[in-house]
């Protein structure tokens, strides 16, 4: 296991307090995804684990904050269980889960899988204590700030989409705050299925946010037909949602890919470039990723999910439904 000089010794004290030895069966480096940490399958007496190592600290990534997070979550028996975990160092161990195939492994339908991902959220904003950060509009406000400056997409790509998100912006400032105990990114690399239930990781992003945060994560994702969004919300609440409830949520789906495509955008700064927001409909990706297709693991590929994410948001924001959901979810 290759691990740079200065983390060499958190990573040695990490190990001794867990299992009383530095001695490894056998360690295989993972993808840390978009969140910049290192992570390693490590095996101790026979046993897997997950070692992750923080690379990199700003005004979010923040490991006092996630760890708390996360520990809180793994508690409540949604994220898998942390056998350590130091803020200071940056190093934390927690069980390892084997991932399978949301598409392929799980075995109810979609329906099923619409109601498992609506009772784990629930019982996310159930929890308490989670740390607050910031506001997140104005968090992604200054996200969305960064992907304009990023060169990533040309000036005139990006006219429409910034436009569009300061209407979004101000009309959603204007709701009454619905605070939870918010992942803040529930995209599926952060869903775990083990085969008899879905996990939650990666809480990085996670702090006191609106409730709708997480719930539009998903339905942009798990729900986009309407049939599918009322159960979403039906289950979530234990009820038929309310018109307002309903109006919300659509709001903050284009929140949501705003979200998504400012991140990729930051993320792919010096490595693409697009001079307009042509490419592949949203839904066509969606499609792909769901049958496993490595559609994220290019910059080219990267790039066309931030745009498609742009061009869903800009036309919804422009629609007449946007207006009607605006004056509704007030």
């Amino acid at each position: 296991m290759t691990v740079s000089p200065d983390q060499i010794p958190a990573v040695r004290k990490a190990l001794r307090a867990t299992f009383a030895t530095e001695t490894l069966d056998g360690a295989t480096p993972l993808s840390g995804g978009l969140s910049g940490a290192r992570l390693w399958r490590i095996r101790v007496g026979g046993i897997a684990y997950l070692l992750r190592l923080e690379t990199e600290r700003d005004a979010v990534r923040d490991p006092r904050r996630a760890y708390r997070c996360m520990s809180l979550a793994a508690q409540a028996c949604l994220a898998p269980r942390v056998r350590y975990a130091d803020a200071d160092d940056g190093v934390a161990i927690t069980e390892f889960v084997e991932a399978r195939s949301l598409t392929l492994d799980y075995p109810g339908g979609r329906a099923d899988l619409v109601v498992e991902l609506a009772q784990a959220v629930r019982a996310l904003h159930a929890i308490e204590a989670f740390p607050s950060l910031t506001d997140y509009l104005d968090a992604l406000g200054a996200l969305v700030d960064r992907a304009a400056r990023s060169g990533t997409a040309s000036a005139e790509a990006l006219a429409g989409p910034l436009t569009a998100w300061a209407r979004l912006r101000a009309i959603c400032a204007n709701l009454a705050p619905q605070p939870v105990a918010s992942h803040n990114d529930l995209n599926p690399r952060n869903l775990l299925y083990d085969g008899r239930r879905i996990w939650l990781i990666d809480w990085e992003t996670a702090f006191l946010a609106d409730r709708y945060v997480d719930l539009s994560a998903l339905a942009n994702i798990f729900a986009p037909d309407p049939d599918s969004e009322a159960l979403l919300l039906a289950t979530y609440f234990g009820r038929e949602a309310r018109p307002d409830e309903r109006a919300r949520l659509y709001l903050f789906r284009q929140v949501s890919h705003i979200f998504h495509a400012a991140a990729f955008l930051v993320g792919l700064a010096g490595q693409a470039r697009a001079e307009h927001l042509d490419g592949p409909a949203l839904d066509v990706l969606h499609q792909g990723l769901a049958l496993g297709e490595p559609l994220l693991e290019t910059p080219r590929g990267r790039l066309d999910y931030a745009l498609a994410r742009l061009r869903t948001a800009t036309a919804n924001i422009e629609s007449p439904a946007f207006a009607q959901a605006a004056r509704t979810a007030r």
